[in-house]
């Protein structure tokens, strides 16, 4: 398994790339600052802190388990995510 500082690496970076696409989508729309574009960021933001929350929970049984969970969830959520950036057009 990977190590935590790379999950962490990859959390950040997976997140902050939505983030920017939404930037991108908006400015080659000409929609700066969307309403549709600020949830988007928002949901990015509140999944960064849940997923590096649960990363740091030291207190699970199995954390192996845990962080393999922890990888899935962002990937679930980066779709999910990476869907609405589409959806942005």
């Amino acid at each position: 398994m990977a190590s935590i500082k790379e999950l962490k690496k990859d959390i950040n970076n997976v997140l902050g790339d939505i983030i920017e696409a939404v930037y991108v989508v908006e400015a080659s729309n000409g929609k700066q600052d969307s309403k549709e574009g600020s949830k988007i960021i928002d949901g990015a933001i509140a999944t960064f802190d849940e997923l590096i929350t649960k990363v740091n929970d030291r207190q699970v049984e199995n954390r192996k388990a845990h962080l393999k969970s922890v990888r899935q969830e962002l990937e679930v959520k980066a779709t999910k995510l990476v869907e609405e950036v589409n959806a942005l057009n």
